[in-house]
């Protein structure tokens, strides 16, 4: 599977787990020189606290476009430190 923001790989592993429709990366196949830590956290109820990344492509930025948990609750340990993507990112084969 490929990440793809602005026409930029941003992520690719043949390895993703797809949990809710998202497909989770193992966080060492992220391009880290696209991601910038985010401040922004969020909670849900089974996977536990979500931190975020903004990505940036040629000079420009998606906000919280990318969340990981790096601390799961014991529901969701296969996905702990594992990126996903929204906002924008195509995710394809």
């Amino acid at each position: 599977m490929k990440a793809i923001w602005n026409n930029q790989v941003i992520a690719e592993s043949d390895k993703t787990i797809q949990i809710e429709g998202n497909h989770y990366f193992p966080h060492d196949k992220i391009y880290r020189n696209f991601f910038r830590k985010s401040d922004t956290h969020t909670t849900c109820p089974w996977k536990g606290e979500a931190s975020y990344y903004h990505i940036e492509v040629n000079a420009e930025l998606n906000k919280d476009a990318a969340w990981y948990y790096p601390n799961t609750k014991p529901a969701a340990k296969e996905i702990e430190n594992f990126v996903a993507f929204w906002r924008g990112v195509e995710v394809k084969p």
